[in-house]
Protein backbone atom coordinates (compact mmCIF):
# COMPACT_ATOMS: atom_id res chain seq x y z
CA UNK A 1 0.00 0.00 0.00
CA UNK A 2 1.12 3.90 -0.55
CA UNK A 3 0.17 6.39 0.93
CA UNK A 4 -0.08 9.92 -0.90
CA UNK A 5 -0.45 13.43 0.39
CA UNK A 6 1.56 16.88 0.46
CA UNK A 7 3.91 17.73 3.01
CA UNK A 8 2.16 17.97 5.95
CA UNK A 9 -0.24 15.20 5.57
CA UNK A 10 0.74 12.95 8.29
CA UNK A 11 2.15 10.37 6.63
CA UNK A 12 5.27 10.15 8.99
CA UNK A 13 3.36 10.62 11.83
CA UNK A 14 1.36 7.70 10.55
CA UNK A 15 4.31 5.35 10.06
CA UNK A 16 5.81 6.45 13.74
CA UNK A 17 2.13 5.57 15.05
CA UNK A 18 2.48 2.11 13.33
CA UNK A 19 6.08 1.50 14.98
CA UNK A 20 5.15 3.33 18.31
CA UNK A 21 7.87 5.85 18.08
CA UNK A 22 6.88 8.97 18.64
CA UNK A 23 8.42 12.02 20.44
CA UNK A 24 7.79 12.09 24.53
CA UNK A 25 5.20 14.36 23.96
CA UNK A 26 2.65 12.47 21.91
CA UNK A 27 -0.67 11.25 23.73
CA UNK A 28 -2.67 8.41 22.09
CA UNK A 29 -6.15 9.35 22.02
CA UNK A 30 -7.73 6.54 20.28
CA UNK A 31 -7.79 4.10 18.13
CA UNK A 32 -6.67 0.32 17.47
CA UNK A 33 -3.84 -0.84 15.05
CA UNK A 34 -4.13 -4.53 14.44
CA UNK A 35 -1.26 -6.86 13.16
CA UNK A 36 -2.10 -11.06 12.48
CA UNK A 37 -5.01 -10.58 14.20
CA UNK A 38 -3.33 -9.53 17.75
CA UNK A 39 -4.10 -5.28 18.71
CA UNK A 40 -0.27 -3.67 18.94
CA UNK A 41 -1.28 -0.04 19.91
CA UNK A 42 -2.12 -0.68 23.43
CA UNK A 43 0.43 -3.72 24.30
CA UNK A 44 2.79 -2.82 26.94
CA UNK A 45 5.81 -1.31 25.66
CA UNK A 46 8.23 -4.35 26.64
CA UNK A 47 6.32 -6.85 25.02
CA UNK A 48 6.04 -4.82 21.85
CA UNK A 49 9.70 -4.10 21.67
CA UNK A 50 10.43 -7.71 22.07
CA UNK A 51 7.69 -9.06 19.66
CA UNK A 52 6.98 -6.33 17.22
CA UNK A 53 9.02 -3.91 16.51
CA UNK A 54 11.61 -4.86 13.60
CA UNK A 55 10.81 -8.48 14.45
CA UNK A 56 7.41 -8.26 12.56
CA UNK A 57 7.39 -4.22 12.02
CA UNK A 58 10.78 -2.95 10.32
CA UNK A 59 10.69 0.57 8.93
CA UNK A 60 13.18 2.81 6.99
CA UNK A 61 13.04 6.17 8.12
CA UNK A 62 12.85 9.82 6.01
CA UNK A 63 16.55 10.58 5.42
CA UNK A 64 17.28 6.96 6.34
CA UNK A 65 20.66 7.96 4.73
CA UNK A 66 21.31 10.18 7.72
CA UNK A 67 20.05 7.03 10.61
CA UNK A 68 23.48 6.28 10.53
CA UNK A 69 26.07 6.55 13.11
CA UNK A 70 28.85 8.38 11.32
CA UNK A 71 31.33 6.70 14.09
CA UNK A 72 30.35 3.34 14.61
CA UNK A 73 30.94 0.44 11.55
CA UNK A 74 27.94 -0.22 9.52
CA UNK A 75 28.11 -3.80 11.20
CA UNK A 76 27.88 -2.87 14.55
CA UNK A 77 24.97 -0.81 13.91
CA UNK A 78 23.11 -3.85 11.82
CA UNK A 79 23.69 -6.46 14.79
CA UNK A 80 22.67 -4.57 17.96
CA UNK A 81 19.03 -5.40 17.84
CA UNK A 82 20.62 -9.73 17.46
CA UNK A 83 23.08 -8.97 20.42
CA UNK A 84 19.69 -7.51 22.49
CA UNK A 85 18.06 -10.74 21.85
CA UNK A 86 21.21 -13.11 22.87
CA UNK A 87 22.36 -14.08 18.99
CA UNK A 88 26.10 -14.84 19.36
CA UNK A 89 28.26 -11.77 17.46
CA UNK A 90 29.66 -13.96 14.95
CA UNK A 91 26.57 -15.19 13.99
CA UNK A 92 25.26 -12.06 13.86
CA UNK A 93 27.84 -10.67 11.80
CA UNK A 94 27.42 -13.58 9.46
CA UNK A 95 23.38 -12.70 9.14
CA UNK A 96 24.40 -9.05 8.78
CA UNK A 97 26.54 -10.15 5.61
CA UNK A 98 23.55 -12.14 4.21
CA UNK A 99 21.18 -9.43 4.41
CA UNK A 100 23.38 -6.91 3.14
CA UNK A 101 24.11 -9.59 0.17
CA UNK A 102 20.40 -9.22 -0.11
CA UNK A 103 20.21 -6.36 -1.38
CA UNK A 104 23.00 -5.74 -3.63
CA UNK A 105 25.83 -4.99 -1.50
CA UNK A 106 29.21 -6.81 -0.76
CA UNK A 107 29.41 -8.75 2.49
CA UNK A 108 32.61 -6.79 3.72
CA UNK A 109 30.30 -3.71 3.67
CA UNK A 110 29.96 -4.39 7.48
CA UNK A 111 33.07 -2.93 8.22
CA UNK A 112 32.82 0.39 6.43
CA UNK A 113 31.83 3.30 7.64
CA UNK A 114 28.96 5.64 6.37
CA UNK A 115 30.96 8.08 5.15
CA UNK A 116 32.71 5.38 2.78
CA UNK A 117 29.52 4.71 1.18
CA UNK A 118 27.65 6.74 -1.85
CA UNK A 119 24.33 7.88 -0.91
CA UNK A 120 22.80 4.64 -3.07
CA UNK A 121 24.79 2.60 -0.84
CA UNK A 122 23.57 4.63 2.59
CA UNK A 123 20.04 3.68 1.27
CA UNK A 124 20.28 -0.36 0.57
CA UNK A 125 22.26 -0.40 4.13
CA UNK A 126 19.13 0.63 5.54
CA UNK A 127 16.81 -1.33 4.17
CA UNK A 128 19.18 -4.22 4.92
CA UNK A 129 18.68 -3.04 8.59
CA UNK A 130 15.04 -3.15 8.55
CA UNK A 131 15.29 -7.23 6.88
CA UNK A 132 17.87 -8.33 9.31
CA UNK A 133 15.14 -10.04 11.42
CA UNK A 134 12.74 -10.61 8.57
CA UNK A 135 9.82 -8.96 9.34
CA UNK A 136 6.47 -9.43 7.97
CA UNK A 137 5.42 -5.75 7.18
CA UNK A 138 8.40 -3.20 6.14
CA UNK A 139 7.30 0.63 6.14
CA UNK A 140 9.39 3.00 3.59
CA UNK A 141 9.02 6.64 4.81
CA UNK A 142 9.87 8.22 1.55
CA UNK A 143 13.10 6.01 0.77
CA UNK A 144 14.57 7.63 -2.55
CA UNK A 145 13.58 11.42 -1.43
CA UNK A 146 17.58 12.16 -1.41
CA UNK A 147 18.45 10.19 -4.58
CA UNK A 148 19.53 10.98 -8.04
CA UNK A 149 16.75 9.51 -10.90
CA UNK A 150 19.30 6.62 -11.58
CA UNK A 151 19.95 5.39 -8.14
CA UNK A 152 16.34 6.09 -7.13
CA UNK A 153 15.27 3.08 -10.25
CA UNK A 154 17.53 0.94 -9.02
CA UNK A 155 16.65 0.86 -5.54
CA UNK A 156 12.61 0.84 -6.42
CA UNK A 157 13.87 -2.22 -9.12
CA UNK A 158 15.64 -3.84 -5.51
CA UNK A 159 12.49 -3.27 -3.41
CA UNK A 160 10.20 -4.81 -6.47
CA UNK A 161 12.68 -7.96 -6.60
CA UNK A 162 12.36 -8.19 -3.10
CA UNK A 163 8.49 -8.02 -2.40
CA UNK A 164 8.71 -10.96 -4.64
CA UNK A 165 11.24 -12.78 -3.46
CA UNK A 166 10.56 -12.23 0.76
CA UNK A 167 6.86 -12.08 0.61
CA UNK A 168 7.06 -8.29 2.06
CA UNK A 169 3.84 -6.42 2.95
CA UNK A 170 4.79 -2.71 1.86
CA UNK A 171 3.50 0.25 3.64
CA UNK A 172 5.26 2.71 1.14
CA UNK A 173 5.41 6.73 1.99
CA UNK A 174 5.51 9.33 -0.70
CA UNK A 175 4.66 12.32 -2.72
CA UNK A 176 5.86 11.15 -5.87
CA UNK A 177 2.46 9.57 -7.53
CA UNK A 178 4.59 8.00 -10.43
CA UNK A 179 6.90 5.86 -7.40
CA UNK A 180 3.93 4.85 -5.61
CA UNK A 181 1.97 3.90 -9.13
CA UNK A 182 5.74 1.52 -9.63
CA UNK A 183 4.98 -0.23 -6.00
CA UNK A 184 1.46 -0.21 -4.88
CA UNK A 185 -1.20 -2.38 -5.29
CA UNK A 186 -3.61 -0.16 -3.38
CA UNK A 187 -3.28 3.56 -2.44
CA UNK A 188 -4.48 5.76 0.56
CA UNK A 189 -4.40 9.70 0.00
CA UNK A 190 -4.16 11.32 2.71
CA UNK A 191 -4.77 15.28 3.91
CA UNK A 192 -4.71 16.78 6.90
CA UNK A 193 -4.31 13.47 9.16
CA UNK A 194 -7.47 12.06 7.53
CA UNK A 195 -7.37 9.50 5.18
CA UNK A 196 -9.50 11.00 2.43
CA UNK A 197 -9.67 8.29 -0.24
CA UNK A 198 -8.71 4.45 -0.40
CA UNK A 199 -8.75 1.80 -3.15
CA UNK A 200 -6.96 0.00 -5.31
CA UNK A 201 -4.05 1.56 -7.59
CA UNK A 202 -6.05 1.28 -10.48
CA UNK A 203 -9.52 2.29 -9.12
CA UNK A 204 -7.33 5.58 -7.64
CA UNK A 205 -5.38 6.26 -10.78
CA UNK A 206 -7.92 5.60 -13.49
CA UNK A 207 -11.08 6.82 -12.05
CA UNK A 208 -9.94 9.19 -8.58
CA UNK A 209 -13.33 10.49 -6.97
CA UNK A 210 -12.33 12.55 -3.89
CA UNK A 211 -11.99 16.40 -5.16
CA UNK A 212 -8.15 16.04 -2.98
CA UNK A 213 -7.05 13.02 -5.24
CA UNK A 214 -8.83 14.89 -8.25
CA UNK A 215 -6.63 17.69 -7.55
CA UNK A 216 -3.24 15.61 -7.42
CA UNK A 217 -3.89 13.50 -10.52
CA UNK A 218 -4.65 16.40 -12.62
CA UNK A 219 -0.90 17.83 -11.28
CA UNK A 220 0.71 14.84 -12.38
CA UNK A 221 2.11 15.04 -15.76
CA UNK A 222 1.68 11.53 -18.29
CA UNK A 223 4.02 9.99 -20.84
CA UNK A 224 0.89 9.28 -23.01
CA UNK A 225 -1.81 12.10 -22.70
CA UNK A 226 -1.52 15.81 -23.63
CA UNK A 227 -3.04 17.53 -21.13
CA UNK A 228 -3.32 20.78 -18.79
CA UNK A 229 -1.42 20.59 -15.57
CA UNK A 230 -3.21 22.02 -12.90
CA UNK A 231 -2.48 23.37 -9.37
CA UNK A 232 -4.69 23.00 -5.59
CA UNK A 233 -4.66 26.53 -4.51
CA UNK A 234 -3.98 27.39 -0.51
CA UNK A 235 -2.02 24.77 1.71
CA UNK A 236 -2.17 22.28 3.89
CA UNK A 237 -3.73 23.39 7.31
CA UNK A 238 -2.62 23.63 10.28
CA UNK A 239 -3.68 20.70 12.47
CA UNK A 240 -3.19 22.43 15.20
CA UNK A 241 -6.68 23.76 14.22
CA UNK A 242 -7.87 22.15 11.61
CA UNK A 243 -10.72 23.83 9.65
CA UNK A 244 -14.09 22.28 10.54
CA UNK A 245 -16.20 19.65 8.56
CA UNK A 246 -13.99 18.36 5.92
CA UNK A 247 -10.42 19.70 6.25
CA UNK A 248 -10.48 20.25 2.29
CA UNK A 249 -13.29 22.26 1.93
CA UNK A 250 -11.69 25.48 1.85
CA UNK A 251 -9.26 24.45 -1.18
CA UNK A 252 -11.87 22.23 -2.70
CA UNK A 253 -13.57 23.92 -6.00
CA UNK A 254 -16.73 21.93 -5.77
CA UNK A 255 -17.38 23.95 -2.28
CA UNK A 256 -18.48 27.18 -4.11
CA UNK A 257 -19.45 25.44 -6.81
CA UNK A 258 -22.63 23.46 -5.76
CA UNK A 259 -23.36 25.99 -2.69
CA UNK A 260 -22.43 23.60 -0.64
CA UNK A 261 -22.16 25.84 2.93
CA UNK A 262 -23.94 24.72 5.74
CA UNK A 263 -22.59 20.95 4.75
CA UNK A 264 -18.86 20.63 4.05
CA UNK A 265 -18.03 23.28 6.24
CA UNK A 266 -20.24 22.10 9.22
CA UNK A 267 -20.02 17.91 9.38
CA UNK A 268 -16.65 15.63 8.93
CA UNK A 269 -17.97 13.38 5.86
CA UNK A 270 -18.16 9.75 6.68
CA UNK A 271 -16.84 7.05 3.92
CA UNK A 272 -19.03 6.32 0.82
CA UNK A 273 -18.20 2.99 -0.68
CA UNK A 274 -17.73 3.90 -4.24
CA UNK A 275 -17.83 0.28 -5.85
CA UNK A 276 -19.68 -2.36 -3.31
CA UNK A 277 -20.59 -4.34 -6.61
CA UNK A 278 -16.76 -4.78 -7.60
CA UNK A 279 -15.29 -6.50 -5.05
CA UNK A 280 -12.32 -3.91 -4.23
CA UNK A 281 -13.32 -2.14 -1.97
CA UNK A 282 -13.21 2.09 -3.18
CA UNK A 283 -14.00 4.83 -0.11
CA UNK A 284 -13.91 8.42 -0.44
CA UNK A 285 -14.86 10.41 2.65
CA UNK A 286 -16.53 13.56 0.93
CA UNK A 287 -20.28 14.83 0.87
CA UNK A 288 -20.96 14.62 -3.08
CA UNK A 289 -20.92 10.88 -2.37
CA UNK A 290 -23.60 10.67 0.36
CA UNK A 291 -27.24 9.82 -0.46
CA UNK A 292 -29.25 13.20 0.44
CA UNK A 293 -26.76 15.52 -1.32
CA UNK A 294 -25.66 13.16 -4.38
CA UNK A 295 -28.26 15.26 -6.44
CA UNK A 296 -27.28 18.67 -5.88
Amino acid sequence: MAIVGETGSGKSTLAKLLTRVWERNVALVDGEVYLEGVEILHMPEHQFRREVRWWKIGMVPQASMNALNPVITIGEQMIEPLLLRGVPKAEALRLAMDSLESVGLPRDTVYRYPHQLSGGMKQRVVIAMALMTRPKVLILDEPTSALDVMTQANIMNLLKELKARMKLSYIFITHDLALASELADSIAVMYAGKIAEIGSADDIYSSPAHPYTQGLMSSMPTLRIDKQLASIPGEVPSLISPPPGCRFHPRCPYYVERNLKGICDAKEPPYAELKPWSGRRHLAACWLYQEFISGR
